[in-house]
Order: C-alpha cells, then structure tokens, then sequence
C-alpha cells in the first residue's frame, strides 16, 4: 500500500483517529496473522468470529495502526493508534478508493475490471500471465472478488503499479455496482452470464442485471469487452457508454465485427488449441490449460491486451507458458499409477459442469480411454437445484461418459437422473461421502483412466481429487 499517515487515513474512512499520527508503512490486513511490521489491521466482525479478539495479536505482531468498529481496549503496555469507524467494511471499501485515487494521480495505473457467472479467475490468472510482462501488476490472490476480498487486493497497489486486475463477484444486486465505484475500471470484461449463484439473485434475470452493474458505469472513454456468444452479454452494449470491444466465435457483421474470434478450437489431455483472427489477422493460439470452454475465457484476455494495444504475439506466448488455470481448475494431476486426474472440483455451476463433462468426454475419445466423472453439489442455486442436477446426470450419459460416480445428497438428482436417462445406470453409483468415493474409486481405477472430478468447494471433492491424483 502506499506510505499515508493515520490521520490521512482517518480522513479517506470518515473516522476518528485515537493516538499518535503515526506513518503507514506496510499493508493492510483483516487477518491478525498476516500483519506486517507497520501494517494497519482492521478489526471487523465476521461470520465465524470477530476481529476486535485478536487486535492484540495484531499489535504484538506489528500492527502501526488498527482501524476499529469500537474503542480498542489493548492489554500490557502496548499502545498503538486507532481509527474508529462506523462500519468497518464501508470504512476498508473507502480507504481503497482513496488509494486507487492517489496512484491515478501520480501513476501510469490502467484498472482492468472481469465479471461473469463462470471463468473469472481463470480468466485473471491469464491477465496477470499477460500483462506483467509489461509493468508491475496487481491480481486478486485466489478468488478475492467481494467486499472484503476485492478492495483488499486494490490495496496492494502502489505507485509504481502500472496494472490492476480486480475480480468483481456478487451476492446480490449492487454488489459490483459499489466495487465499480471504489475502483472506476478502464476496461470492464463480462465473461458470461448463467445460473452461478441463482439461489442468491433470484434467478437469470436478476443475475443480468447485476452482471450490467460494471459495463452500465464505465466512463464514456472506458472500453467493455464482451462476449458476443452470449445473448444476455450482448445485450449489455445497450446499456454503456464506453466503446465496445467484443469477442466470441463468430467474425461478427460488417458493421460491428468481433475483435478478436476463434475457430480451430480442439482440447486433448496435452492442452488446447484454437485460430485467433482479427480482421485479416490469425495466429495459433496452444494452451497447456485443458477445455475447450477455456479459449473464451483466453479471447477476452487476449482482447484486453489489444485494447491496451499490447501486442497479441507475445500475449498468446505468455498464455502458452502457463501451466493450469488455477489450483482445482481444470487441473491435470498424473499420480504415476497411470490414472490421469482433471481436478476442476474447486467450484462449479451449471455451466460449468456441463463444459467440463463435454470436454472430459471429448479427451478421452480422442486418446481412446475411459472416461470417469465424480460428481458433487452444486450449491447457491436455489429453487434451480434439483432440475439442474438433473439436467447433468443426463447430459452425463448424452456425452458418453464411462462411469460417474456422484457424491453427496445435495447432488442425488445426478444420480437418478442418469439412470433414468437410459441402462447407463447400471454404471452410475450415488454415494454419501468424499470417503466412500474414495474407497469406491481405490477399488476400480485402472491403468489409463481419466477421472473428472467437479463440485462447489463445500462438497469436498477437491481434496478427494487430491488424494487420488497423489498430492
């Protein structure tokens, strides 16, 4: 972060400094553990606990300044000074917007905002691969995308940052329309538009509208980069003023052509590949990142380097260096026993799940091995959970998987859905526990295998998918 005083700061959250107008001189943090010698941690009430508990630990740790929500009461001789604010949340979200404000005024900085039910991070970690080949950059760590996580990582900015990448998720409507605000993106990506989090929003249309919130209050000299395969994103360019720079599989009309399209697209267990065009333009695009779904989330990376006139040779390079999406992405694990692992079991949604069962049935047709799927809940969907379980036990036996194997009651519908679908259910098995999974999988697997496995994060299959692929 940058070097402010704690009156400065006082001044950017609206709150009242207790104690010396000491100089800030390390990051901010929420977490009592990370804190940092000349830090500032921020004491805010959580779900599981309350950060007021371990404002010693940050002290002892460090800590130059706390920012509080109460009175902070310090036990021993420690004193430090604090800020104390209304809501600690509001009072982290101001702070960020005052940074990013500094950095604009005496910096280079270009803010890159990336929305979508699906491809996010994946879609960053190719930002990040891009472009810190060309200045000092900042991305989220993991999956930082809400009102903690986002301006936590517009925090980490200083003045020689050049890019920041920020993930914008939401909850409910008005989430990124208050992230866009913090941070005023130049360019604003929409990657998709689906049934992640439905149960949350309501349904699609809500989900749309939430999903606009970014493109909608991009400045006049802003850029949108949007998806034109995607119906409910295409609809999008009614409602910005900035200049649309679009996306997708199509050259798109005349009038209004794609930027950058792909065709050519194919996926093996060695990676994927794809044609990129612009205008009269093509370069080959081979990705070791496995999925054909994958190539999108790679154009609208690649389209945000042409927009900021970076040249798409070396992107694509720097998209081929990369060894997977993320941990528990489309992740490939080879245990040495034969068995090939695709560990894409740290989130799903519909969407999601039904690329990754197309794409693992595509691989192993092609290299001539079994197919086998590990299915668990998708969660936060709401009164959709039942009929989209459903709907991907039956896509499981239209694509021709070998054998699923579905995990959990939240994710039965797959089960039963695929042994109505056909005979297929004789190679279907439903069972309560990451543990029976396990136990079932130890007994069946066989040399050349490949085993899929796909879930939110809170059904456990990532660290199943772990254990099987020998982490």
């Amino acid at each position: 972060m940058l070097r402010m005083r704690a009156s400065e700061i006082a001044e950017a959250v609206a709150g009242t400094l207790h104690g010396g107008d000491v100089e800030v001189t390390g990051s901010v943090e929420t977490d009592s553990r990370l804190v940092e010698p000349g830090g500032v941690f921020f004491a805010m009430p959580g779900e599981a606990t309350d950060g007021h508990r371990f404002i010693d630990a940050a002290i002892a740790a460090g800590a130059a300044l706390i920012v509080a929500e109460r009175p902070v009461e310090v036990s021993g001789d420690r004193h430090v000074p604090h800020v104390l604010v209304a809501k600690g949340v509001v009072a982290l979200g101001a702070l960020a917007t005052e940074v990013i404000r500094r950095v604009r005024e005496t910096g280079e900085l270009t803010v890159v905002g990336v929305t979508g039910s699906n491809g996010k991070t994946t879609t960053k970690n190719m930002l990040q691969a891009i472009l810190e080949q060309h200045g000092p950059t900042v991305t989220p760590v993991k999956s930082f995308n809400n009102e903690v996580g986002a301006p936590m990582t517009m925090l980490r900015i200083d003045a020689a940052t050049r890019y920041l990448v920020l993930e914008m998720g939401a909850s409910v409507e008005g989430d990124i329309e208050r992230l866009t605000a913090m941070s005023h993106p130049d360019v604003g990506v929409v990657l998709k538009v689906g049934l992640a989090h439905a149960g949350e929003f309501g349904g699609i249309e809500t989900t749309t509208r939430a999903k606009t919130e970014m493109v909608r209050d991009l400045r006049a000299d802003g850029l949108a980069v949007l998806n034109r395969d995607d119906e409910r994103v295409r609809g999008m360019a009614d409602a910005t003023d900035a200049t649309v720079a679009w996306f997708g599989t199509e050259p798109g009309p005349a009038e209004a052509p794609t930027r950058l399209w792909a065709d050519g697209i194919d996926s093996t267990l060695d990676g994927t590949v794809a044609t990129v065009h612009r205008g009269e333009e093509s370069w080959q695009l081979r990705m070791r990142i496995l999925g054909e779904h994958h190539v999108m989330n790679a154009l609208a990376a690649l389209t945000v380097a042409d927009v900021l006139e970076i040249g798409l040779a070396g992107a694509i390079e720097a998209l081929a260096t990369m060894e997977r999406a993320e941990r528990g992405r489309m992740e490939l694990l080879e245990p040495g026993s034969g068995v090939t692992v695709i560990n894409d079991a740290y989130n799903a949604s519909p969407d999601s799940t039904g690329a990754a069962l197309r794409s693992l049935a595509h691989m192993t047709r092609q290299a001539g091995r079994r197919s086998i799927a590990v299915l668990g809940e998708m969660t936060e969907l709401g009164p959709h959970a039942v009929e989209e379980h459903d709907r991907l036990g039956r896509l499981a036996v239209r694509v021709r998987i070998d054998r699923l194997i579905v995990v959990g009651a939240g994710a039965k519908a797959i089960h039963d859905a695929a042994e109505l679908e056909s005979s297929f259910g004789q190679e279907t098995t439903w069972v309560a526990t990451a543990d029976e999974a396990e136990a079932l999988l130890r007994r069946e697997l066989t040399a050349g295998d490949v085993v899929l496995f796909k879930s939110s994060n809170a059904a456990g299959l990532q660290a199943l998918a772990e254990r099987i692929g020998g982490l």
